[in-house]
């Protein structure tokens, strides 16, 4: 078993920047082979890390601090009107929790996501073997939830990591006919409030790049926590 002062950590060789292109970057990892308890990840989330799979990890550039780690106060969280408008619309879906697993349903829903979403992206073309080493491997206290139309259909899953205080949103994917649920942030939104209805503190949403167009839609949920210099402090409105 592994605490914070016996972890090993590896820097990877510089790579081509998965945010903005034309950068280099360099990822900080957590020796996979350490056994991490839920204790030592939820240090490890306070100090910017996430779970990829089996790794744990944060950006590790020298001259460049584009990706800030961010987290929402669900306590301090109230939904605007358009966004008390999208649960609205989306009352009508049963959310279910499962553990982790390869099921042809979920590769189904996953695939269509990435092919139409993320076709440009790091996980194009995506494998089941992808699939479980992103989504199913490593896994500590983490949880797929489905979310299901009243015909029963699995319109969209959102993947969480429970730590001590504070809920993970690890990874998000959904059905893309669907445009006018906008499941991506209704499961944002469904996770603040079961977070909140856990008595926890935080939702963890990981990194947020000013300049990545494909991740405006976090700074809708506010207030934000970022994390700068190793203290966590309010997102100012003049970050955006």
């Amino acid at each position: 078993m592994s605490d914070m002062q016996t972890l090993r950590f590896y820097v990877t060789p510089s790579h081509n920047c998965s945010y903005l292109a034309g950068l280099q970057a360099k990822t900080l990892f957590v020796d996979p082979q350490m056994l991490i308890t839920t204790d030592t990840y939820s240090q490890l989330s306070e100090l910017g890390f996430r779970r990829s799979g089996s790794h744990i990890y944060r950006p590790h550039c020298e001259h460049c601090h584009a990706c800030q780690s961010i987290r929402i106060p669900v306590d301090f969280f109230k939904p605007s009107k358009s966004q008390r408008r999208l649960i609205n619309r989306n009352s009508d879906l049963k959310i279910i929790r499962k553990a982790p697993d390869m099921k042809q349903e979920y590769f189904a829903l996953y695939k269509r996501y990435i092919d139409e979403r993320h076709a440009d992206g790091d996980m194009y073309p995506p494998t089941p073997e992808q699939f479980h080493q992103f989504l199913v491997e490593g896994a500590l206290d983490s949880w797929f939830y489905e979310f299901r139309d009243a015909n029963d259909q699995l319109v969209a899953v959102a993947v969480t990591d429970h730590l001590n205080r504070a809920m993970s949103a690890l990874y998000t994917f959904y059905d893309p006919s669907l445009p006018n649920r906008s499941l991506g942030s209704y499961a944002i939104l469904w996770q603040i409030a079961e977070a909140k209805r856990r008595g926890m503190d935080y939702l963890y949403l990981g990194y947020w790049v000013k300049a990545c167009r494909k991740m405006r839609y976090k700074t809708a949920f506010r207030p934000l926590e970022m994390l700068i210099d190793g203290h966590w402090t309010h997102f100012r409105q003049e970050s955006f």
